[in-house]
């Protein structure tokens, strides 16, 4: 196991140390940062994490192979896309990626920052300073935002395709090949110049999410403001805390609790959440100690700065004989993405919709030395790369035999809102003519 240099400091200033921290960062190359944002209803280690530099020329962990070597022997922070081929579920993907991403990439940093409360931990590699870094953090004046253009994004399919699309699926559902399906479609921008930490700013300020994160990674950018968590390993127990269900918030405060009310009592949304809920389980069983999967909360309904959401927990005991990487892979994609069965479902996804995935639907996050680890689900996310200037999007729902596909199709638009609402803010985008952010 790889030795690291521990140096603890006291902050003052939070939570302004975390702009600070990510400010500090913004040159350097790769980037994670995960920022729970203060969510008072999540069981979160860390306040925020911010990982960057590396230790080797070629720093990239790209095949299960190599991941799982390097799995205990130091932290590791990355990504696995929605086409990661897992053990279990094997989809051969056939429609085009618009924004290709490696299936799996990690990174063993150089530098980590741990921030709890008023603590601020550096884990250090090699002879850097981490006096040297927090005084230098710590003196950071922040910059005056720059006046910015718009970017407008293009749906990748008509809302007449959707609901062609969206029904076709539900003949599906009704001849009894699947159960629920999540249906997903793209909105892009070709041809931008984008500042992505700048995007990413904007928008975890009006998301505040608890699992927000930012990766820089081979010229290519994920800025996310995720409100699901996959999959947490503390130790031997594991805890997976899927999202079915969405309705919008309302400013005025009586309205806002009714509405929440409703979602709550939705027969519909709450057959989907237990549909995935049980599918979750499932997945658990494959690789949990016999008789320790519990669902510890069900159908709960929790706000969020955009929407409603609602929220089941799922707890298991993990069993000796599996390694991180051997739950991850039993566990993934995440059943709120896919649908039930989640085979049938990945492949009804395959057939129907009109592009790869990639991030989307995947799953950022890290790995400690010890084993334990934590992955958000990738939505609510903007990913970009700067070599081809394109910027992208997804957004989707599920599908039942209840479902509504018009509904359905608002409910992706009620999601995009957030991040069109980002791009549209002179102050936070830029336009297709190369202004940059």
């Amino acid at each position: 196991m790889v030795i690291r240099s521990k140096t603890v400091f006291n902050v003052k200033n939070y939570p302004d140390i975390k702009t600070q921290l990510l400010d500090w960062a913004k040159v350097s190359t790769p980037i994670a940062w995960y920022d729970s944002n203060d969510y008072p209803h999540q069981n979160n280690d860390f306040d925020a994490i911010l990982a960057l530099e590396t230790v080797k020329e070629n720093p990239w962990f790209t095949s299960e192979k190599e991941l799982q070597t390097a799995l205990g022997t130091d932290w590791l922070f990355g990504f696995f896309s929605y086409e990661y081929n897992a053990t279990w579920e094997q989809v051969t993907p056939t429609n085009p990626a618009f924004l290709s991403v490696p299936k799996l990439q990690f990174f063993n940093p150089k530098k980590i920052w741990l921030l709890k409360g008023d603590l601020l931990t550096a884990l250090y590699l090699g002879m850097d300073n981490p006096a040297a870094d927090f005084e230098h953090i710590t003196n950071r004046v922040a910059e005056d935002k720059p006046a910015l253009s718009a970017i407008d994004l293009s749906p990748r399919i008509s809302k007449d395709v959707y609901l062609q699309h969206a029904s076709t699926l539900k003949q599906h559902i009704m001849r009894g090949d699947i159960y629920e399906v999540n249906y997903c479609m793209e909105w892009y921008a070709d041809d931008v110049d984008v500042s992505p930490m700048a995007l990413f700013n904007a928008l975890n300020y009006i998301g505040r999410t608890p699992f927000s994160a930012f990766l820089s990674f081979d010229n290519k950018y994920l800025m996310s403001a995720s409100p699901e968590r996959f999959l947490q390993r503390s130790g031997d127990t594991l805890l997976s805390q899927p999202i079915k269900g969405t309705a919008a918030r309302h400013e005025d405060a009586v309205i806002d609790k009714s509405v929440a009310e409703a979602l709550k009592l939705d027969a519909k949304e709450r057959s989907e959440n237990i549909m995935i809920t049980d599918l979750v389980r499932n997945d658990l069983s494959r690789i949990a100690q016999k008789g320790s999967v519990e669902v510890s909360e069900q159908c709960a309904v929790y706000p969020f700065a955009q929407v409603h959401q609602m929220i089941s927990t799922v707890k298991a005991k993990c069993s000796s004989n599996f390694s991180s990487l051997d739950i991850i892979n039993a566990c993934f994609p995440m059943g709120s993405m896919t649908g039930a069965p989640k085979q049938r479902a990945m492949e009804l996804i395959n057939q129907y919709e009109h592009g790869q995935r990639g991030l989307y639907s995947g799953a950022v996050g890290y790995f400690t030395p010890n084993g334990d680890f934590d992955f958000n689900v990738v939505i609510r996310s903007l990913v970009y790369d700067a070599a081809s200037k394109y910027l992208s999007t997804h957004v989707g729902s599920a599908l039942t035999a209840a479902a509504d596909p018009s509904k359905e199709y608002d409910e992706c638009q009620l999601k995009v809102k957030a991040i069109k609402r980002v791009l549209a803010n002179k102050e936070t985008a830029s336009n297709s003519h190369g202004t940059k952010v």
